[in-house]
């Protein structure tokens, strides 16, 4: 199995030329009926009032602090960071997706982020977005009824919410019988009316900036004039509708139309900026992020237990992967030493397609060769390597290529820490011992790498990619590496996330005389950054 780049969901092309197409006329159609000298007034009162916007955008903040404390009220397990993260993704989406496409961001997020299902997230999220249009519509119906331009609007709005909040209701209860959901209560109520009044805030301070005397009565009828009119969000943020209806409640309310217009245009890019700003903050925090995580989490979790009964007299095991290696194996086995630590030494070779007589010459130096018939990879024989030798019931296990760069005789400093019981999983680090020879290149390339795998792990590494690794029975069972092209980094990080404690141990290193290294940049970042990405998401 060759494993590749995870799977990852793209947004369409289509809505991506979607929110250009429709977006451009909408400009253009604001740009030709704007007053600039209004607008500009108005956005030069703003810089000049940085603690005005500060209260802005913190009213806006609080309304979504609001709605994503009443998402966490009616899914219990549902951190109040994770709502506000899953609410603010959407957000951005829709502020740059057209039709309201960023929606559905809120329940992915959740589900991705959170471990909520999707049942729960699905039925929360149309529960409590039809409540808050609900909630919207009916304020502005109270506020000033004669607003809107089309009377049955806000009253449409209203009846297909409470429509679309009943189901929500119904699918809630359905669910509650076999999973943690509580209906929506006087505190989601409270919570979700609340928010529409914070939001109402950078109306009036809009408003303030133009040099209008807005009360807050009719600064919440515009905000739900606007807000009802951009359910028609054809384009990115409801870029066009939101405008006209909020510029026709602030006709209603007595503002000229110029002027009201560069207020709603002021209002909607400070909601736009927040929007975008944290919005894709939210996309990596709280973590895990949007994309996943890309670092170990801090803690460790507790050691696996291996369940195969350990001989406390078996051999220490050394296997080497071997692939067309005929020209330095025999010499390589020649000198394995045969005991370390009293303990008798068993040599596996495990021959991975070879078509060079590597088995041959293998088998002929007194080694058990295991064969796999066909080219696997060096991470699928690093895994056989691993289970067949715990089938010797080994006090330790061990493996290094076999291509003479890697010293065998090392292998009684490998093993002693797993032997007097200090470590698990144990690395030969060529940087902390004797390198005779590596290419510039190769040296380089190994430091940055190690130093990115140091980083994803949270410790200190020191050699990322050494070819010389041992394994208490414990870590040999636990050992998982989830792709055949390699196994460094992932093996590594499979381990320390597993709790297994690290160590390294200096050995010595000289550059192969023979054969070819299977490694390429370019092949091998291809594989193993992906697979780095799934390690780490693995849990």
């Amino acid at each position: 199995m060759t494993y590749g780049v995870p799977d990852r969901k793209r947004t369409p092309v289509w809505a991506i030329w979607g929110a250009v197409i429709l977006t451009v006329p909408m400009i253009w159609i604001i740009v030709s009926v704007v007053d600039i000298d209004a607008l500009s007034s108005t956005w030069r009162a703003m810089i000049a009032e940085p603690w005005g916007l500060l209260v802005a955008l913190a009213a806006f903040a609080v309304a979504f602090l609001l709605r994503a404390v009443a998402w966490s009220r009616v899914i219990p397990d549902l951190s109040p960071g994770h709502s506000w993260a899953g609410l603010h993704v959407a957000l951005a989406g829709n502020h740059v997706l057209p039709l309201r496409l960023g929606e559905p961001l809120r329940v992915v997020s959740v589900v991705r982020r959170a471990g909520t299902d999707w049942g729960r997230a699905t039925a929360s999220t149309i529960t409590l977005r039809s409540a808050d249009l609900v909630a919207i519509a009916a304020i502005g119906v109270i506020a000033g009824f004669g607003a809107f331009t089309a009377w049955w609007a806000p009253v449409a709005v209203v009846v297909a919410g409470i429509v679309f909040a009943a189901a929500g209701v119904v699918w809630l209860r359905r669910l509650r019988d076999t999973k943690p959901v509580s209906l929506p209560g006087p505190t989601v109520v409270m919570a979700t009316l609340l928010a529409w009044v914070f939001e109402a805030v950078v109306i009036y301070q809009a408003a303030h900036w133009a040099g209008v005397d807005l009360d807050f009565s009719s600064s919440l009828l515009v905000t739900s004039a606007a807000v009802v009119a951009q359910i028609a969000a054809f384009a990115p943020g409801g870029l066009g509708t939101y405008e006209a209806g909020g510029v026709a409640a602030m006709v209603f309310v007595g503002v000229d139309p110029s002027v009201g217009l560069a207020i709603v245009l002021t209002a909607h890019a400070v909601k736009t900026g927040y929007s975008l700003l944290v919005g894709t903050a939210a996309l990596f925090l709280p973590s895990p992020g949007m994309l996943g995580r890309i670092r170990l989490e801090p803690q460790q979790l507790p050691i696996a237990q291996h369940t195969s009964q350990t001989d406390p007299n078996g051999p220490v095991v050394l296997f080497m992967p071997a692939h067309n290696e005929a020209k330095s194996v025999g010499s390589v086995l020649g000198r394995v030493p045969t005991t370390v630590a009293d303990r008798q030494v068993l040599c596996l070779v495990i021959d991975d397609g070879s078509s060079d007589g590597t088995a041959e010459v293998a088998e002929a130096a007194g080694a058990r060769v295991l064969r796999l018939g066909q080219n696997r990879g060096l991470g699928a024989a690093v895994r056989v390597g691993l289970e067949e030798s715990l089938s010797h019931h080994p006090v330790a296990v061990a493996f290094c290529d076999a291509d003479d760069e890697y010293a065998p005789e090392d292998l009684e400093s490998m093993v002693a820490p797993i032997l007097q019981g200090r470590a698990d999983y144990v690395v030969g680090s060529r940087f902390q011992g004797d390198i005779k020879r590596m290419l510039p290149h190769r040296r380089l390339g190994n430091v940055v790498l190690t130093r990115f795998l140091s980083w994803v792990a949270r410790r200190p590494i020191s050699d990322g990619q050494s070819g010389y690794r041992a394994f208490s029975p414990e870590a040999a069972a636990a050992a998982e590496v989830i792709h055949d092209f390699n196994y460094a980094q992932v093996l590594t990080l499979d381990l320390l996330a597993k709790g297994m404690r690290y160590e390294e141990v200096p050995i010595s290193y000289s550059f192969r005389t023979t054969g070819e290294s299977f490694i390429k940049l370019g092949r091998y970042l291809r594989a193993v950054v992906p697979a780095v990405y799934r390690e780490v998401n693995a849990r």
